[in-house]
């Protein structure tokens, strides 16, 4: 089960890396409810090893493009997120003080947590340039306006539906107006 779930997580992020055209040192939001990849309602059944075989699917292809990966977390911790000290240094993102845990963050955040190098946790986040919601989270407040839906081959990590965005500059200039393709 976690291999296949650890598969479909990487297809999933693959996917939506090439996709979204996000850029090295740009930030990738992601929420994940354990429970709903286990088939449970969300929040009820936190699992820490579907927490790492998800995570095991995405941190490695995040690294390599050299994307920061943001968790969020429940929301226990009000939905703050999880990411490397030096994101938020770049990002100027006051750290607070929080660890997750598995029934107050969540698996996904609480994994993320151990796994960074220098983890910190923030409140908010309002200019990631793409975003994964696997199992219903609602990742849409830390996307970059204009958020556009993705629509990727992978719909399910578990049994949990996946749901992606990235953004795009805001179109402005009206009928006449004419627009840079590569942006899109």
């Amino acid at each position: 089960m976690y291999q296949e779930i650890t598969q479909a997580a990487r297809d999933a992020v693959q996917e939506l890396l090439e996709v979204s055209k996000i850029k090295p040192g740009e930030i990738l939001v992601v929420g994940c409810s354990t429970s709903e990849v286990l088939g449970e309602r969300i929040g009820t059944d936190s699992n820490k090893q579907v927490a790492e075989a998800i995570l095991a699917g995405i941190l490695p292809l995040v690294k390599e493009k050299g994307v920061w990966l943001a968790a969020q977390c429940c929301e226990h911790l009000n939905r703050a997120l999880i990411l490397e000290a030096e994101a938020a240094r770049q990002y100027r993102l006051e750290p607070v003080n929080a660890v997750p845990q598995p029934k107050a963050g969540g698996s996904f955040a609480t994994a993320v947590y151990e796994a960074l190098e220098a983890p910190v946790a923030i409140e908010q986040l309002q200019d990631a340039r793409a975003g994964m919601d696997i199992g219903n989270t609602l990742i849409g407040m830390h996307l970059a306006r204009v958020a556009v839906p993705v629509r990727l081959k992978t719909k399910f990590i578990g049994q949990a539906p996946v749901v992606c965005a990235r953004v795009r500059p805001k179109y402005i200039g009206g009928a006449r107006a004419h627009y840079d393709e590569r942006l899109l």
